[in-house]
């Protein structure tokens, strides 16, 4: 598999932090645990690019990595934590709903889910803030390597039906950190939407 040059730029917490280059911006959206990292080191071929926290559930930035110094790839906070405030959760929400609606360098939002369960409630928040916002919106099922192929069809229904419930259509592609899949159809989309 070949490599995409990469590295991390920086971590903001904040409207005001984040990056005024004009580059375009690729976002991904996931709840903790659910492979992002795994899946990010998929796209590009690298193996330690991802910069993570050493507790799972405490990422509190948007991630900027420069790719192929022609775009960001955006690591968007882990959301659905039980154990951070209300107030913390209604401010990154706020935050999430204005980089999802008025971030003009933003050209698709990947939405990571892990494909072993039904959307969570988390999950179907998520589509709830993506459904107003101009922005290209694809759903990725993560681990789909763990399942057989007809528990992939009832992940990919699982999906499809939370989406049905929100008056939402999208993409929805099958992924694996493990095999690969998935890797070509999402970069497809990015060449396609980032020009």
């Amino acid at each position: 598999m070949k490599s995409v040059p990469a590295r991390f730029v920086k971590g903001v917490t904040s409207w005001q932090q984040m990056p005024d280059s004009g580059i375009p911006e690729v976002g991904f959206i996931v709840r903790s645990n659910v492979g992002e990292s795994s899946f990010v080191h998929t796209l590009l071929g690298h193996k330690n690019l991802a910069h993570t926290s050493n507790s799972p559930g405490k990422t509190r930035e948007f991630n900027f990595y420069l790719v192929d110094d022609r775009l960001y790839f955006v690591d968007v906070p882990g959301y659905g934590y039980a154990k951070t405030s209300k107030t913390e959760r209604d401010r990154w929400a706020a935050l999430i709903t204005r980089y999802l609606s008025e971030r003009e360098q933003l050209k698709v939002m990947f939405h990571l889910i892990d494909s072993r369960h039904a959307p969570t409630d988390y999950d179907r928040e998520v589509m709830d803030y993506v459904k107003g916002s101009p922005i290209p919106y694809v759903v990725c099922l993560t681990k789909t390597d763990k399942l057989s192929g007809n528990e992939r069809n009832r992940s990919v229904g699982g999906a499809r039906t939370a989406l049905l419930e929100r008056g939402m259509e999208a993409p929805i592609i099958l992924t694996s950190a493990q095999n690969g899949r998935g890797r070509e159809e999402v970069w497809d989309w990015i060449n396609a939407l980032v020009v």
